[in-house]
């Protein structure tokens, strides 16, 4: 991450204690009717930035001001609700490219993403040109260890009749997301997101643990798409127009809840 630095506007400050009040490090302090950062080693969350009402507080280092917003946006529930309802996972798609501004707006999505301590520490590796070549050395991958795999394991075992064909993994799909993060928490967070993003822009999603799977274990691979030693993939999102129309949700079994008294 970059360096940044917080500073207060003494001239703009009204002393209203919003933003010590909100500083999760308690790194904010009210001396002589005025804020006052304690030190510049802290989240650099930016809470401070956004509850300011005089915006006397920035935070330096960043490609782009804080936008602007009169109140927060609010989904309608029902319709949030009918949309995360009628999500499949899709293994049909049309052969249709996907605008690479759509992709940015899938990308932002995973970058505003909240993350633990404000880590932002996911990146994000597109597939699009050369997802043919990788989907093909992590088929292959498969295919050799397959075999060996389900003399060990059960869910191997119950995959070992599955055809591995040359589109196993991205079922002829337009593009990929990979999504790395040294926490698979803050990466499935943005994961998350974005799969949400892609389906507002009409996309279908695959999450594809399988290929993921096959980065984490494959040098070659991972050479292949530039990561390093210590980089870890937690999903793969697989994205293109759907080429099927399902007409009913998913049954699923009722939520097993608790309340705690």
């Amino acid at each position: 991450m970059r360096q940044h630095t917080i500073t207060i506007d003494t001239g703009k400050c009204i002393g209203c204690g919003l933003c010590k009040q909100d500083c999760p490090a308690d790194n904010i302090e009210i001396t002589n009717a005025k804020a006052l950062v304690r030190k510049q080693d802290c989240l650099m969350c930016g809470h401070c930035v956004a509850v300011c009402p005089k915006a006397a507080v920035s935070i330096s280092g960043f490609d782009e001001p804080p936008e602007e917003f009169a109140k927060q946006t609010i989904l309608s529930p029902k319709e949030l609700l009918a949309a995360i309802k009628t999500r499949r996972s899709i293994r049909r798609f049309k052969q249709e490219d996907i605008p690479d501004e759509v992709i940015r707006q899938i990308i932002e999505a995973g970058r505003f993403t909240p993350s633990a301590v404000n880590a932002q520490d996911v990146s994000y590796l597109v597939l699009k040109d050369g997802r043919e070549k990788a989907e093909k050395m992590a088929v292959g991958l498969f295919r050799r260890l397959l075999p060996v795999a389900s003399l060990f394991s059960k869910e191997a075992r119950d995959r070992r009749d599955i055809a591995i064909d040359d589109h196993f993994f991205f079922k002829k799909a337009p593009a990929a997301i990979v999504i790395v993060s040294k926490t698979k928490v803050n990466g499935a967070l943005a994961a998350a997101n974005m799969a949400l993003m892609a389906e507002a822009n009409g996309l279908g999603v695959l999450y594809s643990g399988l290929f993921t799977i096959a980065v984490n274990v494959s040098g070659k691979l991972r050479r292949t798409l530039g990561l390093g030693r210590k980089q870890k993939a937690v999903t793969t999102l697989v994205l293109g127009y759907p080429d099927i129309n399902y007409r009913r949700t998913a049954q699923r079994e009722s939520a097993n809840v608790r309340c705690q008294h």
